[in-house]
C-alpha cells in the first residue's frame, strides 16, 4: 500500500527516533472508524516491544473499542512528547509519531501473561506491584496488539 509522504519532509525525524518515542512515552491517542462516520479517539496507555516490533495495549475484553474493531481494525496511534524549548525561545519543539496499522486480539494465554508484565513494568514502580495487579485482574484482561504498517514522525516547532 502507498501512504502519503510528510509535506513538510524537512521536519521529519528517523525511524530510530520514532522508536526511542514509542520506548519513552507513557500514553498516545488511538484512532479507530467509528459509528455513524465519525472517528473514535481513544487516549491510552501501550508498551512498544521491541522484540517483535509491535505496539500492544490492554484493556477489557467487552465495549466499544473491540466492538468497534471487529468492524473495522485499521487504526492510527498518535504519540507526542512533551517538547523542549530551546534557550530564548518561548514556543515549544515536540515530536510526534503517528502509525497506521491494524490491530489484532492476542489469543495466546503465554504471549497476554508477557505482555501484560511488560506493559506492567513499563508503568509500575515495582514487580509485586506488577504482579499483583496481574493477579487481581487475571482471566478479565485482553491484550492488543498494533502491527505497524506505516509509521512517521516530525519535530515541530510550535511558533
Amino acid at each position: 500500500m502507498e501512504w502519503h509522504g510528510m509535506r513538510r519532509f524537512k521536519q521529519q525525524v528517523s525511524e530510530q527516533e520514532c522508536l526511542e518515542v514509542l520506548k519513552k512515552e507513557k500514553r498516545g491517542v488511538l484512532a479507530l472508524h467509528g459509528e455513524n462516520g465519525y472517528p473514535y479517539a481513544l487516549p491510552l496507555n501501550f508498551y512498544y516491544d521491541e522484540e517483535d516490533g509491535k505496539v500492544y495495549f490492554h484493556g477489557t475484553r467487552e465495549g466499544n473499542k473491540i466492538d468497534l474493531l471487529k468492524k473495522d481494525d485499521r487504526v492510527s496511534f498518535c504519540v507526542c512528547t512533551q517538547g523542549f524549548q530551546k534557550e530564548g525561545d518561548w514556543a515549544y519543539n515536540p515530536t510526534s509519531v503517528i502509525i497506521r496499522g491494524r490491530i489484532a486480539v492476542i489469543q495466546d494465554s503465554e504471549q497476554v501473561r508477557k505482555q501484560c508484565r511488560n506493559l506492567g513494568m513499563k508503568y509500575y514502580p515495582t514487580e509485586e506491584s506488577v504482579d499483583e495487579v496481574m493477579r487481581k485482574t487475571s482471566g478479565r484482561v485482553c491484550i492488543l496488539a498494533l502491527t505497524i504498517d506505516y509509521m512517521t514522525g516530525k519535530l515541530v516547532h510550535e511558533s
